[in-house]
């Protein structure tokens, strides 16, 4: 019950019903604040019913203006560049302040094991609903080029403009799920309806500049969760236990990709092309039944927010504040703007940290969708796959991803969580070991796979070669994105949307030529070609590990302190 009431559907019923069913008892909460505050009530019985809904049962309000908010957010400081902790004596008069207990079971970071696993695996299964939507899509290519008479690179539009819509989005979702008034919740369940529902048009386009269209919306409404889904974990995760949660979550990332062409595949070849489009409408409108079910709100922001408003209603107390309420408050609409228009660009193209890094994630992400193309070329033209058989040669990536993800486990809990301090701060540098190995295989991968792919060789081979793709780009994102949250706390917001932006442009953009350029250079020297090309980007986890801590120091926006 507690779970429910938290969920779209508990805060639904709660309005609906004026606090009558999925309430909260308050009396612990009116007793509290008389009599650590000595506050004098306006509670008579009207008063008490209108704020029913109180939830604060252990909250604690402190008078001291210069308080410390231990507030749990995904990151120590906010984005415009203050602490999330200390408040401003001069702004606070006489503002009492509300405040999260050490022990309060409405904090994320508190919640039961159960429950934030249960939580992970909502946000796990709605990352793989919207992922499927780019890889699912290519399996209906050659209905799509007969029913409107385009070339496959006109086709192959549909998911260029699909990943493009993943790039966009997040630079308007990621910083409305941070603002306290609206949290995570109906941005994820809002965009996700709105994502089943444009599924429609798709499928039932009458020219192909329409289903263009909608392709680029459906990924422009489906991104949400590729950019905050990362944010959620951390909501409920302690630092030294992120790393499994995102873990976890990269591995949805992948699993989506990877089973779309296995299960658009035989739909696309009985079918005909909508049908994978159909069964993504069905998956993704599963996982909207079960988020507006079962998803709580997950932002400590906005359940603290919440918690102070109806504190204030129910004392009368106009003065009651919280301290990410305060925070949104000094934000004006110039600020925002910055966050979201102008910062992420800023820091992609002025930090090197974050230009190489995000240069090296989107040349990985580029040659996942562009290798991705070549698949058709090697097991349709080679091996004589048929169109649903096709998707299972794909599962090597799928396979590869689980295999390292336990000496990856191992790895953070044998030598990385013992690194972090009372504090729960690690130096950022850490995070980059994983790269160091992770770089290695993806060249690995492209030489095995562009060789191996020939009649003599059998179909295995080049299977086997593709698992140490996804090995390699498991380690390297989970690498690079630790590395700039922790090397840009102030700003992650925007790092990861300005990340997202450039990653994303290049998985657009890439399997536009994959066709012509395997046809010109054929497999094995397409592949090579990539292949030297990700070699030229080993040295740069090294590098920066060695002496990011340099750069650092003479950054103006990463953090000095580590």
């Amino acid at each position: 019950m507690d779970l429910l009431r938290e969920t779209t559907f508990g805060r639904l019923v709660r309005l609906a019903t004026r606090g009558k069913f999925l309430g909260h008892d308050d009396s612990s909460s009116l007793l509290l604040l008389e009599k650590n505050q000595n506050l004098h009530m306006q509670s008579t019985p009207s008063v008490f019913n209108e704020a029913l809904n109180v939830e604060d049962q252990e909250s604690k309000v402190n008078e001291n203006p210069a308080v410390e908010s231990t507030t749990a957010t995904s990151s120590p400081q906010n984005e415009n560049g203050s602490s999330a902790a200390p408040k401003d004596p001069e702004k606070a008069g006489d503002q009492l302040l509300v405040d999260w207990a050490p022990d309060d079971s409405h904090n994320p970071r508190n919640w039961s094991t159960p429950k934030k696993l249960f939580v992970t695996f909502q946000i796990c299964l709605l990352t793989t609903s919207v992922y499927i939507g780019s890889a699912i899509y290519t399996a209906g290519l050659p209905g799509i080029q007969q029913e409107f008479q385009v070339s496959t690179v006109k086709a192959l539009l549909g998911l260029t403009l699909f990943v493009l819509g993943y790039a966009l989005g997040p630079m308007v979702w990621a910083p409305m799920s941070e603002i306290p008034y609206i949290g995570r919740n109906p941005i994820y369940v809002g965009t996700l309806f709105a994502f089943v529902l444009l599924q429609l048009p798709v499928i039932y386009a009458s020219n192909f500049s329409m289903l263009m269209a909608f392709r680029f919306i459906t990924g422009l409404v489906g991104s949400p969760v590729l950019a905050t889904g990362g944010a959620t974990i951390a909501d409920m995760y302690e630092p030294q236990k992120q790393a499994y949660g995102i873990g976890v979550w990269g591995i949805a990332a992948v699993f989506g990709p990877a089973m779309g062409p296995l299960v658009g595949g035989f739909a696309a070849e009985r079918k005909g092309w909508t049908w994978p489009i159909w069964e993504l409408m069905w998956l993704s409108g599963f996982c909207c039944v079960v988020l507006f079910f079962c998803l709580p709100e997950t932002s400590s922001s906005n359940i603290l927010y919440r918690r102070t408003v109806r504190i204030r209603a129910l004392t009368k107390n106009p003065n009651i504040k919280c301290q990410p309420e305060i925070e949104a408050e000094g934000m004006s609409g110039k600020e925002i703007g910055l966050m979201v228009f102008i910062r992420p660009f800023t820091l992609s193209f002025t930090e090197p940290i974050c230009f190489f890094l995000n240069l090296y994630l989107a040349l990985i992400y580029g040659l996942l969708y562009l290798w991705f193309e070549s698949f058709p070329i090697v097991f349709l033209g080679i091996y004589r796959f048929t169109e649903g058989t096709l998707g299972l040669a794909f599962l090597g990536i799928l396979i590869g991803s689980f295999i390292i993800m336990v000496p990856f486990f191992y790895y953070v809990y044998r030598y990385v969580e013992p690194q972090f301090n009372d504090l729960g701060q690690l130096r950022p540098e850490v995070r980059l070991q994983p790269a160091m190995v992770g770089a290695f295989f993806i060249p690995v991968c492209l030489f095995w796979f562009g060789w191996s792919a020939r009649p003599s060789v059998h179909w295995i081979m080049p299977v086997i070669g593709s698992s140490f793709f996804s090995m390699g780009a498991f380690l390297l994102f989970m690498a690079v994105l630790g590395y700039l949250g922790d090397a840009y706390p102030k700003y992650i917001a925007s790092v990861f949307a300005g990340n997202d932006l450039v990653r994303s442009s290049f998985g657009a953009a890439f399997p536009l030529f994959a066709n012509a350029m395997y046809a010109k250079l054929g497999v094995g020297w397409a592949s090579s070609l990539l292949g030297f090309l990700s070699v030229a980007f080993v040295p740069i986890p090294f590098i920066l590990y060695f002496y990011g801590k340099r750069i650092r120091m003479v950054s103006k926006m990463a953090t000095h302190d580590l």
